[in-house]
């Protein structure tokens, strides 16, 4: 039986998403991008965008399950907060859509995808890009949500054999 997985990349910029089946033991890339929340210059105005984009993408793929990156803290306390905002926006579409987002923390998508918790941005990209099979440029944004999506498809079928 195929699942389809809603992986989450929240920002205040940008919120990347990625969206995988994972079809028996195969993990499959159904679509991935990023919400651009830069037209508005105002960080509040920004979080409707992440809001209708996701509710948007929520609509069209109806995914089975989702997951969400964990809030890591940031270099300042101001970046955190922000960041924190766009990751409520985004779990509060999740949730009306019937989604309870499993969370991930940033190491431990990057050690499941990488073999390294503490890969760069440039390996998860290219891990995503080879693990998927996908050909060309891959947005930093897209590539962390696909890479949390496929976090959420391997923890979730390890879940099922330990059980």
């Amino acid at each position: 039986m195929s699942v389809t997985i809603l992986g989450v990349d929240p920002g205040s910029r940008y919120t990347g998403y990625g969206l995988v089946a994972r079809e028996g033991r195969e993990i499959v890339h159904v679509a991935s991008g990023r919400i651009n929340a830069t037209g508005e210059d105002e960080f509040g105005a920004r979080l409707p965008v992440i809001y209708e984009g996701l509710s948007h993408i929520l609509e069209q793929f109806e995914p089975g399950e989702s997951a969400i990156e964990a809030i890591f803290t940031a270099y300042n306390a101001q970046s955190t907060i922000k960041l924190g905002h766009a990751r409520g926006v985004a779990e509060l579409a999740l949730r009306h859509a019937g989604l309870a987002p499993r969370d991930y923390p940033p190491a431990e998508v990057k050690k499941t995808v990488a073999g390294d918790g503490r890969a760069d941005k440039h390996q998860i990209q290219e891990m995503v890009k080879m693990r998927l099979e996908l050909e060309g440029e891959l947005a930093e944004d897209a590539a962390d949500a696909l890479a949390v999506a496929i976090c959420h498809a391997q923890t979730r079928s390890f879940d099922k054999h330990v059980r």
